[in-house]
C-alpha cells in the first residue's frame, strides 16, 4: 500500500464471498486510522473479507495489520 500516512483518505469494504463473486459493501470513507479502528471493530469473520482502498492501492485489512 503506497499511501500509508495517518491521514489518507480511503475507503474501508467489505467483499462478501456470494456465488457470483460476491458484492461489496462500504463500511466508511476517511481517514486511514478511522477505518483501522472500525476495521478492528469487526468480527473476525467479517475482518477476513475487509479491504482498505486508497487513491493508489488496495490491501487486505488482515495483510495490512500483518495476521494473514
Amino acid at each position: 500500500m503506497r499511501t500509508t500516512y495517518d491521514g489518507a483518505t480511503v475507503r474501508l469494504y467489505h467483499l462478501d464471498g456470494g456465488p457470483e463473486g460476491g458484492a461489496a459493501t462500504t463500511l466508511m470513507y476517511g481517514p486511514l486510522t478511522e477505518a483501522l479502528h472500525l476495521a478492528a471493530q469487526q468480527p473476525e469473520e467479517v475482518q477476513d473479507g475487509l479491504f482498505i482502498a486508497t487513491d493508489n492501492d488496495v490491501v487486505a485489512y488482515l495483510d495490512l495489520i500483518g495476521e494473514d
